[in-house]
């Protein structure tokens, strides 16, 4: 049986994986990372790839005012004390890291780039703000070589996040227009640069990919599942990976990390632990590997039954879910349950409307409703591809008809019961008020509503037929539930004791925002500063 040996192994290739391989590299320590499936970059590079980094340098630099104490004074508030993975410990410890990870970061070679207007998803609560957030600037994917063709990546196009915002008003507002314009001519100078740009998720884990695997010449091993931790005692010393039909050996004398994302496709652990079979849109390869693998040695867990959810529209037979974030907080639409009834605010945190959706009716029926001007007026993700209109068409998802009263029982819903909805919201829109959910109170609201629509950008009246429905369901970025993490993301047992050698970071651990999402990018920002953290705490023995 082959064997190995490194200081440093790494479980996964999303961020978490990354930022502790760069932190090895930082270290001089020899790191090696394996990756279960035939792609690296798992789910942070088919995402949005924003990093929710609090009083980061970035903001400094701007002159953007943040500090420490407002940074844990909003996530005191947001978070709180519920789970020891969000503990008051726990919480500073990611705030005094981000400093660290941008550094190091930017030291070999990420460029970062603020997303300055978007909020956090409570910036009204004391210590919120606007600009915390931030993203890596498009990366030339030639300059990976031969890794590029490996890369999982979702949009290979040089988009920002903060495009996404503009783009989709980008017929109705000039900033929108101006904003696809700029889009347009990134796109077409990289090309005739000769240049393969691509941004969010891809870019950033290009980034990080190449400072780690072409810069550090860290080995990449895919299609290697980890199939077993090595122990000695009580101590944690290697993996058993299965590698090209063989089992090999690989020791690391200074630590593990699993950063081997969720079990958000293991269909019978989300009916288990969610009630739900899940309709997630991160990494095919999060089947919960790394979960068995703790469990194995006995670490503790926590938050198994919860996500990040978020509303999304129904796939179609044989595709996946279209996660919704701005599309809901645009005017002329409304979310109801099967009986046709508004229950929550439909432009709050994708997270808060998930649980909601979850607490109203867990395995209902849900649809969102837009009249002509929504359709014609913005540009929306998951209404982009007409093969895909054609199929939701075909299956019932998506369902047209020219007055409400048509509508209404096409979707099985009561007319009286959807007319009554529908006059009471579009009165809350000519008023500007939403008397019963308070859309388009909060900033955060209002960043994807439409600013020429007065007097509540995101409240428009259900007027102008045709009248669209998309069947809803209840979406998921991932899975939030996983092992327990101390402060410097070391594995721990029920007990508290630590499993020496282990640790974990990412949607494998137990998450640090608790059941919230306190901003954008919460996910990737403490996987991301909880993986350095580790290298450093391996460094030192």
């Amino acid at each position: 049986m082959e064997s190995q040996e490194f200081d440093v192994v790494v479980v996964g290739s999303g961020a978490a994986g990354l930022a502790t391989a760069l932190g090895a590299i930082d270290e001089g320590l020899s790191v090696l990372v394996i990756e279960s499936t035939e792609r690296w970059a798992g789910s942070t590079g088919m995402s949005g790839g924003g990093l929710w980094l609090p009083n980061n340098p970035l903001m400094r630099r701007d002159g953007v005012g943040d500090s420490r104490e407002e940074a844990l004074e909003y996530l005191a508030r947001t978070v709180g004390d519920g789970e020891r993975s969000a503990s008051p410990e726990r919480r500073a410890a990611f705030v005094d890291g981000v400093d660290d990870y941008v550094t190091t970061a930017e030291r070999y070679g990420v460029r970062f780039l603020r997303s300055k207007d978007y909020p956090d998803y409570y910036p009204e609560l004391p210590g919120g703000k606007i600009g915390r957030a931030l993203e890596s600037r498009p990366f030339d994917a030639k300059r990976l070589g031969e890794l590029a063709r490996t890369q999982r990546v979702s949009m290979p196009l040089p988009m920002l996040t903060d495009d996404l915002w503009q783009l989709q008003r980008s017929w109705v507002t000039f900033d929108g227009f101006l904003r696809g314009v700029r889009f347009a001519f990134r796109v077409l100078g990289g090309l005739v640069r000769g240049k393969r740009l691509t941004g969010i998720g891809g870019s950033l884990t290009a980034s990080l990919g190449h400072a780690v695997f072409v810069q550090g010449k860290v080995p990449l091993w895919l299609s290697s599942p980890a199939r077993r931790l090595i122990t000695e005692g009580d101590r944690v010393v290697g993996v058993e990976v299965e590698r090209e039909g063989a089992t090999v050996i690989v020791r690391a004398r200074r630590g593990v990390m699993l950063a081997s994302g969720g079990f958000d496709h293991h269909r019978e652990w989300r009916l288990r632990y969610h009630g739900i079979a899940g309709n997630p849109a991160g990494n095919p390869g999060g089947l919960g590997q790394g979960h068995e693998l703790a469990r194995e040695v006995g670490a503790a867990f926590e938050l198994m039954d919860d996500a990040w959810w978020g509303a999304a529209v129904k796939p179609i037979r044989g595709g996946s879910a279209g996660f919704m974030v701005g599309e809901r907080a645009l005017p002329y639409q409304l979310i109801v349950d099967a009986q046709g009834r508004r229950f929550a605010n439909e432009a709050e945190s994708y997270v808060d409307l998930g649980h909601h959706m979850l607490e109203h009716d867990r395995g209902g029926r849900f649809w969102q409703i837009g009249d002509a001007r929504y359709a014609r007026r913005y540009l929306r993700t998951f209404a982009v591809d007409p093969r895909v209109n054609k199929a939701m068409t075909a299956e019932g998802i998506r369902v047209t008809a020219d007055t409400i009263e048509e509508l209404a029982p096409r979707i099985g819903m009561d007319t009286a019961v959807l007319r009554e909805t529908v006059d009471r919201f579009n009165g809350f829109a000519r008023s500007g008020k939403d008397q019963d959910f308070h859309r388009g109170d909060s900033a955060y609201d209002r960043y994807y509503g439409d600013p020429t629509v007065r007097p509540n950008p995101c409240l428009g009246p259900l007027e102008k037929g045709p009248f669209t429905a998309y069947e809803m369901v209840v979406g998921d970025l991932g899975t939030k539930g996983g092992v327990v993490t101390d402060t410097h993301a070391r594995a721990l047992r029920e007990d508290g004791t630590v499993i020496e050698g282990l640790y974990a970071a990412g949607n494998v651990s137990a998450a640090v925002m608790g059941r919230t999402y306190p901003g954008p990018g919460s996910t990737i920002g403490p996987a991301s500063v909880f993986g350095l953290i580790a290298a450093r705490t391996m460094a030192r023995g």
